[in-house]
């Protein structure tokens, strides 16, 4: 099984068990909890219903009442100072809810907006995570160069630190900020500002909505739309460093089997035997590759002992099979007996060959009978200390 499904297998695993042991530590958190403010509703309204001698219908219009005029406490929602934020939380993907479109335009717009403005949001964080990565890794290298450290290059790790600790000083700051102007505590200020950076949104508490203060707060709002701009470009700068180094091991992986795909297409020859040089010596178990030279230089002429014949493996590689009778073109050429003078115990060839007093076995020379021509095989071991550097020789 390729290394991408077996990551991609352990991913799943993986998640499904931390979604399971999310949902048992929720459970035992929150469902008492859950349950104790729904039983302290239902006394509320069976209280009201009594003490007003109302009906269920007339409590329920009270309620819808209650419910749809929370988001107008604000103010205006949908002039142009609120419907920029409600176009940032569409675009940042945070999507607290606080006001939603009413009208069929108005949620058309709104799908064909996201479609457009969730993309380009991705990339303009990106790239400012990217640029804020690059700026960390110069003031890092200046710092350690005054120093006069002898490391200058700023590692992932130092990286990741640094943005981990702006990651922090954002959201404390803004927690300050928040819980100043809203009125929450310190800690729902910390909340608000991990839900809103991480663009999970839940909208249980949504700044700028008391206080008519997205008309008469322009400062804050202001604020509020930095907050969430710049904290967002500092959490893609975590998340470039942390997320993507894994997302593109796949995208790795995928390139390294393709390249070792295209490299075992390449047909590689392979001869068997030892293989003589001009200078006399031996090349055990040679390869060759591609057609390429079976000598490593341009000006050493070497033979093969064996020479085999390619047949074409159903898995594009080649097997090769002795054929000695189709040796003659591998060899760089063909000398004749006449031609030598190389004289063997003061006797040549051509005298021995003659005299036929030659016998098989004679200075490691091999007579083998070719029809009308005889054939001298010459050992390897006979060749190399007479530096012989042919194969055959016609008599």
């Amino acid at each position: 099984m390729k290394k991408q499904n077996v990551r991609t297998i352990s991913l799943i695993v993986c998640t499904f068990t931390y979604l399971l042991v999310g949902a048992a530590v929720f459970d035992a958190l929150e469902s008492e909890t859950e349950k104790r403010r729904w039983e302290a509703l239902q006394d509320a309204e069976d209280m009201i219903i009594r003490k007003y001698n109302i009906s269920q219908e007339d409590f329920k219009v009270m309620e819808t009442v209650v419910l749809k005029s929370e988001s107008h406490k604000a103010g205006q929602q949908w002039k142009f100072t609120g419907a920029f934020y409600y176009a940032t939380t569409v675009l940042t993907t945070i999507g607290y809810g606080h006001s939603t479109p009413s009208t069929v335009g108005g949620k058309l717009f709104t799908m064909c907006y996201a479609i457009v403005g969730i993309p380009l949001g991705l990339v303009m964080f990106q790239s400012i995570g990217e640029r804020v990565n690059r700026l960390s890794s110069y003031v890092i290298k200046a710092v350690r160069s005054s120093l006069r450290c002898k490391r200058t290059v700023a590692s992932e790790v130092d990286l990741i630190c640094v943005v981990t600790t702006l990651s922090s000083l954002t959201i404390a700051g803004g927690a300050a900020a928040f819980s100043k102007f809203e009125g929450w505590s310190y800690f729902d200020s910390v909340y608000y500002c991990f839900i809103t950076l991480t663009t999970i949104g839940f909208g249980d508490m949504v700044a700028l909505q008391r206080d008519n203060a997205l008309n008469r707060k322009p400062e804050y709002v202001m604020f509020a739309l930095i907050f969430i701009l710049f904290g967002l470009a500092i959490v893609a700068a975590s998340l470039n460093l942390l997320v993507l180094r894994f997302v593109t091991m796949n995208t790795e992986d995928e390139r390294r089997d393709e390249a070792q795909a295209m490299q075992a297409l390449q047909v590689a020859v392979k001869l068997e035997g030892d293989v003589i040089t001009s200078n006399g010596s031996i090349l055990s178990g040679y390869e060759g590759h591609d057609g390429q030279s079976l000598n490593g230089s341009t000006n050493s002429s070497m033979c093969s002992c064996h020479c085999m014949c390619l047949n074409r493996h159903k898995k594009n590689q080649y097997k090769l099979r002795r054929s000695p009778t189709h040796i003659r073109h591998l060899l760089p050429e063909v000398v004749p007996m006449q031609d030598l003078n190389y004289d063997y115990d003061t006797q040549s060839l051509h005298t021995l060959a003659d005299r036929g007093t030659m016998d098989s076995s004679y200075m490691g020379v091999d007579m083998v009978d070719m029809g009308d021509t005889a054939s001298i095989e010459l050992r390897p071991h006979a060749l190399l200390k007479r530096n012989v550097s042919l194969l055959s020789i016609r008599i």
